[in-house]
């Protein structure tokens, strides 16, 4: 459901409505990915699971707390925030050259670009937050001071894996962060400085996806082509 008084639905509102009235007759439109308000319904419910499943294994099974990596270590607000935040500039200018000079970059943002669909930049630090802080959870706070390091990066990287050719690299691209977060989170002792990096990283490239390989529509396809293509198989 759009907001009548967020100005990015609105001019998103216009720009579709005006592309609508310049569609020739005889053409259909690709439908567009899912909305962005289900998106995030969706995101909240999954990485809110994420995150339950976390507490309930290493608080609740274990008797251990989930923000710390042992029962000794401890947390230096602002110096485990400002390492996290140097390590997402790091990442965020690194990920910003690949998808800039790299031609595999380039087509793994725009892929990425349209899976996630039109997104305000409130609705894409949302969603940074919300997957930030639930994966960190499970996958630095949970499996990581169980099945180590390497593993918990594993894991990780499998999770973000999708079998698609302008897809692959983003597996690779998701073992580094995950070897980065979790030496993040071994070095500090806790989750504050991985966590950070990740909602960060995913707020600031969600918002740069979105305003330079985004696209407010799918390309449209003349009715007769789809037929020529049909008859030709």
């Amino acid at each position: 459901m759009r907001d009548p008084a967020d100005p990015a639905d609105r001019q998103e509102e216009a720009a579709l409505e005006s592309e609508d009235a310049a569609v020739p007759h005889g053409a259909t439109r690709k439908p567009p990915p899912a909305g962005p308000d289900r998106l995030l319904r969706l995101a909240f419910v999954f990485y809110g699971i994420l995150w339950g499943v976390a507490w309930s294994w290493r608080t609740g099974l274990h008797g251990e707390s989930l923000w710390f990596s042992t029962p000794d270590a401890e947390i230096r607000w602002l110096r485990d925030a400002l390492v996290g935040g140097l390590a997402a500039a790091g990442v965020i200018a690194g990920s910003s050259w690949l998808t800039r000079r790299v031609p595999a970059g380039e087509r793994l943002a725009r892929a990425l670009a349209e899976t996630i669909g039109p997104l305000s930049p409130r609705q894409a630090w949302l969603l940074a937050l919300a997957s930030g802080v639930g994966e960190e959870a499970l996958f630095r706070g949970a499996l990581q001071p169980v099945v180590g390091l390497w593993w918990a990066s594993l894991l990780f990287a499998a999770m973000h894996f999708v079998p698609r050719r302008d897809l692959l690299l983003w597996g690779a691209f998701s073992l580094a962060a995950g070897l980065l977060l979790g030496a993040l989170y071994e070095g500090t002792g806790n989750l504050l400085a991985p966590t950070v990096a990740h909602v960060v990283i995913n707020g600031v490239n969600l918002n740069r996806l979105v305003r330079d390989y985004g696209a407010r529509a799918a390309p449209l396809v003349p009715l007769g082509s789809e037929r020529e293509r049909s008859s030709s198989r």
